[in-house]
């Protein structure tokens, strides 16, 4: 049974950092792509950032491109996000996702939007004073 857990939201004020942790378990064999969206009250759920199935090629929205940071350890499914100069614009519901097979960066921030394929975790509340 696969199952994505995140970890590490909280308050933190503008021009702060917070680190969230996300790990996958349960797929059978390799090959995940992982990524990290968000919703914010009244907003669609939108793409944060995204590695593809190899770890090696990440995509990252232009709202958060030079603030955040996707890291990722392969060996065992885990995605980290770093996020520096957060913004009030940064609070919402920060959810990963998993999705198995040699899927690109791209395909990753795009399909489980859009296809409501892939594995998601419960989410995880992100807060940013001003």
């Amino acid at each position: 049974q696969v199952q994505v857990v995140e970890s590490g939201g909280g308050l933190a004020q503008a021009g702060g950092s917070l680190k969230l942790s996300c790990s996958a378990s349960g797929f059978r064999g390799g090959d995940v792509a992982m990524g990290w969206f968000r919703q914010a009250p009244g907003n669609e759920r939108e793409r944060v950032a995204c590695t593809s199935w190899s770890g090696r090629d990440i995509y990252y929205a232009n709202s958060v491109r030079g603030r955040f940071t996707l890291s990722r350890d392969n060996t065992k499914n885990e995605l980290y996000l770093q996020m520096n100069s957060l913004e009030s614009s940064d609070t919402a519901m920060y959810y990963c996702a998993a999705l198995q097979g040699k899927y690109t960066e791209y395909d990753m921030c795009r399909l489980p939007l859009r296809q409501r394929v892939g594995f998601w975790g419960q989410g995880t509340q992100v807060t940013v004073s001003s």
